[in-house]
């Protein structure tokens, strides 16, 4: 008696546990049986997640019992509506059907659609389709971002120093050498997750419009190895300060660099520091702050009517485009697809379109650089020992339309964008002063890529009023910093599932 108690005891713990893990499931397509990125999964007819670019998607603990009701739909595929209950039936893997309709369904002619007249329908449109209505909303977001810097060559060295003697100059030298030796065996990566309530309005005032946003952090977290940074101006700031460890900490420096000279003075007197911050509100340098920037900064850089890189949207008589055949939407209506590629020399990107076949609304588009292009190019190499190139710009969009007025908002987004920059020239540090100068002349060279991706999921969006707006309160929030992924951190909430490199990343202290 006692043991079958002691059983049933662990076979009641073991289930609950089992109900209280999220839930991983995968999207594929039935007939080939490969993974379908980017499809859509609403919850409970409340939030939207979406499956990540090798087909998995997370359910959060809440959203992990058999009663959960998920409608998963993809562009081309028919719709399925399945209970978490059923999902693990069918180990925990969904099929998507491609669509398949009667001719009769559509509109058809002897001729086929003119994929000219479908994009000149389209540009007349944009302006309705995508403007920002003036009711208040609020959305609960996703935000993912990961960052790359990857030097091959990084040669700092001082070969002059009036204020050093050989020991120090030495020291110096080997610090700097064993800072860019580091950053090429170990490669900075960073990966942030943000999950956020973000409120907005648009409202008329002297007869300006006047937007307004609030944000209001749920959770985010930041994996990194300690101490380290992606972005170039920290790095910059990191070497700086590496070099000012070993000038006189009560003297002022200018830099020069080649016949180009710098207003910036540097030094590591505190009351120069302090000096430098008066004034400055510190609310403007809070995490907060930054990410709404960033949040409002995406969102309008993939507005289809602000962004001149949708020129394959905007200016149509730039490109070739194909009309390549009719598919099913997420709402079972039908589709225009077309294919397009660059006509003129401005023309830069190929790509996929998914029009709608009733207004003309943008519902998709796949784009990314034409071979050998790039979106902006600055090579004075032998001249100037510079050379900077865009040459990565790729992207998935999603568009949704709302509910209140039919006009369409960004429901997910996946874009990438990457750099090459080459650095070669001497640099200077000049001391301030009437008499004789401290000078520290520093060869420096670098050769880098850097690559930035960003994932922008629109998971829920009710509206509100400008009174409930008006009442909300910003708080500043910080990162939770972690050495490796762990879904259980988002076991309470829906969450992009992360891709395969986010998964295996773990910090180095």
């Amino acid at each position: 008696m006692k043991t079958n108690l002691i059983n049933s005891f662990f076979i009641l713990f073991f289930f609950q546990l089992g109900i209280a893990q999220n839930i991983k499931g995968k999207i594929i397509d039935s007939a080939t049986g490969e993974s379908i990125p980017y499809a859509n999964i609403k919850v409970n007819d409340s939030e939207n997640l979406v499956s990540n670019g090798e087909g998995y998607f997370l359910l959060s603990k809440s959203n992990s019992q058999d009663e959960t009701l998920l409608m998963v739909s993809y562009m081309g595929f028919v719709n399925q509506q399945l209970t978490v209950g059923e999902l693990r039936k069918l180990d925990f893997t969904i099929k998507l059907l491609p669509g398949v309709y009667e001719l009769d369904d559509v509109e058809v002619s002897n001729l086929k659609p003119n994929p000219y007249e479908i994009m000149a329908n389209v540009k007349a449109n944009l302006s309705r389709n995508y403007t920002t209505g003036e009711k208040g909303s609020k959305e609960m977001f996703f935000y993912r971002t990961s960052s790359y810097f990857n030097p091959s060559i990084i040669d700092v060295e001082i070969d002059k120093s009036t204020g050093f003697n050989k020991q120090a100059l030495s020291k110096i030298n080997n610090d700097l050498q064993s800072f860019s030796s580091k950053l090429i065996s170990h490669p900075p990566v960073s990966f942030t997750d943000i999950l956020c309530n973000y409120y907005s309005v648009k409202t008329k005032k002297a007869e300006k419009f006047v937007f307004t946003s609030k944000l209001d952090v749920l959770k985010a977290t930041l994996l990194k190895n300690e101490g380290e940074s992606t972005s170039l101006d920290d790095l910059e700031k990191k070497g700086k300060n590496l070099m000012l460890q070993h000038l006189d900490t009560t003297k002022f420096y200018r830099i020069k660099s080649g016949l180009i000279g710098s207003r910036d003075t540097i030094s590591l007197r505190k009351d120069f520091n302090r000096k430098k911050k008066t004034g400055v509100n510190i609310a403007v340098n809070g995490q907060l702050t930054a990410t709404k920037s960033n949040l409002n900064s995406f969102m309008y850089q993939n507005n289809l009517l602000n962004n001149k890189k949708f020129d394959f949207i905007q200016k149509p008589e730039l490109y070739d485009y194909t009309f390549e055949g009719t598919t099913y939407t997420n709402e079972n209506e039908f589709a225009y697809v077309l294919t397009f590629k660059p006509r003129k020399s401005k023309a830069m990107y190929v790509g996929k379109l998914y029009i709608s076949e009733t207004d003309y609304a943008v519902l998709r588009t796949d784009y990314v650089l034409d071979e050998g292009e790039k979106v902006h190019n600055f090579n004075m190499k032998f001249l100037l020992g510079i050379k900077v190139s865009e040459n990565v710009s790729k992207g998935t969009i999603i568009y949704k339309k709302r509910a209140e007025d039919d006009n369409y908002y960004m429901q997910y987004a996946v874009t990438e964008t990457g750099n090459y920059f080459y650095l070669n020239r001497p640099l200077k540090l000049i001391e301030l002063t009437s008499g004789e100068k401290d000078v520290l002349a520093i060869n420096f060279k670098i050769e880098a890529n850097t690559h930035n991706k960003t994932e922008f999921l629109n998971m829920s969006r009710t509206e509100t009023t400008v009174a409930a707006i008006e009442k909300i309160k910003e708080q500043d929030f910080k990162f939770i910093t972690i050495k490796s992924y762990d879904p259980k951190i988002w076991k309470d909430y829906n969450a992009i599932e992360p891709l395969q490199e986010m998964k295996q990343f773990k910090a180095i202290n």
